[in-house]
């Protein structure tokens, strides 16, 4: 079985999680959500001596895709994820990344757009898509069986759910993703979520006030 493990690397104003994941054994992985900060994400990589095979994205937000274009143009790989339902916000990069005073930030699209039930390999690691609208359109979770493990992007946090109050976002449709996409993976699986810390579904299922009840 690979060993799966997971660096967080804080980028943006935001303190987006992004994260290095990847094999320790064959030290092979990927970068998630890489939305900003790519000289310190590069400086991370290199320290690690993990070789980067793939960008995958969760979603199409500034924290989380801010600096996928850059990342992708330094490294020479492909970008996979989200799904197609977030191209408009990738393609507004660089109008959100003036609002929040981030310079240089460029609109991006992936190599690989992901739909649900889709499957994403990197360094031996497969990762099953689960499609997860509410807090945006295209939202993906990316969620390894082996090891028991989920990426959640802004689905679902330590004590809290993905904000909603966008123009495009939907309590009731993230409601319905956690209910049928999150909740069904099993109390065992450990999520690190796009802020935050990681915690455990079962923790989640029973502590957590914004998903009592569904």
């Amino acid at each position: 079985m690979a060993t799966l493990k997971a660096l967080i690397i804080p980028v943006t104003p935001f303190q987006q999680n992004c994260s290095l994941v990847f094999d320790e054994d064959a030290k092979r992985g990927t970068i998630v959500d890489p939305g900003g900060d790519v000289a310190e994400i590069l400086k991370v990589i290199e320290q690690s001596g993990v070789a980067i095979e793939k960008i995958l994205l969760t979603h199409g937000h500034i924290d989380h895709a801010g600096g996928a274009a850059e990342l992708r143009d330094a490294l020479g790989v492909q970008i996979e994820g989200p799904h197609l339902d977030d191209f408009f916000l990738l393609k507004d990069l660089p109008q959100s990344g003036a609002k929040f005073g981030m310079a240089g930030v460029r609109t991006v699209a992936p190599d690989r757009w992901l739909n649900d039930g889709d499957e994403v390999a990197v360094a031996g690691l497969k990762f099953a898509i689960l499609h997860a609208p509410g807090h945006s359109p295209g939202s993906v979770i990316f969620f390894n069986d082996e090891n028991r493990f989920a990426l959640m992007g802004d689905v679902l946090f330590q004590g809290s759910v993905g904000r909603t109050d966008f123009p495009y976002g939907s309590s009731e449709t993230l409601m319905k993703s956690i209910a049928e996409k999150v909740l069904p993976l099993g109390d065992d699986v450990v999520f690190l979520p796009g802020h935050g810390s990681a915690s455990k579904i079962g923790v989640e299922r029973q502590s957590n006030p914004f998903i009592q009840g569904i």
